[in-house]
């Protein structure tokens, strides 16, 4: 982030005057996506148009760009995923409260107060894929994929893992 730009930011005041804010924040700096980060390397570029929402409420629409490295759950290498997401969120200090419109999600302020990072970190974390993978199973990173068909069941011979073990049971 550049020097001199509040992370935390009013955001009633924010939304009352139809603020829009742009940051970008290295990938390093998102504690919550390292664990599905091939590496820290990489920034997230983040929108915030902040409105008033008809309840009231201060409300912004995020957006975030991103390729972040992520590690493919087939052949466990690093590959680039481009993210583009946007979503609607209202603000407030309540728990229990509902937002306005159902497009819209609550994001929970403290004391009229936000976080930018918290924000596009949040937005980020939905635009990922719960399971990433990085191509067809067949050429994923050129290696063979856990879970693709290969050996003895390619030639229609039927793999009998524990057959040593029952040998060893009728021993004893």
């Amino acid at each position: 982030m550049a020097a001199g730009l509040p992370d935390l930011v009013d955001c009633a005041r924010l939304g009352s005057d139809a603020a829009s804010l742009e940051r970008v924040y290295s990938l390093s700096e998102l504690p919550r996506v390292q664990d599905v980060l091939a590496g820290p390397q990489g920034s997230v570029k983040a929108a915030f148009a902040f409105s008033r929402a008809p309840s009231g409420r201060s409300a912004a629409r995020v957006s975030v760009r991103a390729e972040p490295q992520l590690v493919c759950q087939r052949c466990m290498k690093g590959f680039a995923f481009p993210v583009r997401s946007g979503s609607e969120v209202e603000f407030t200090n309540d728990e229990d409260a509902t937002a306005s419109e159902p497009e819209r999600e609550l994001f929970k302020s403290e004391a009229g107060m936000v976080s930018l990072r918290a924000l596009a970190e949040e937005e980020l974390l939905l635009a990922l894929p719960f399971a990433a993978a990085c191509g067809d199973p067949q050429s994923c990173g050129n290696a063979p994929c856990i879970g693709a068909a290969q050996g003895p069941e390619l030639s229609g011979e039927m793999r009998r893992p524990f057959s040593a073990l029952q040998d060893l049971l009728k021993k004893t």
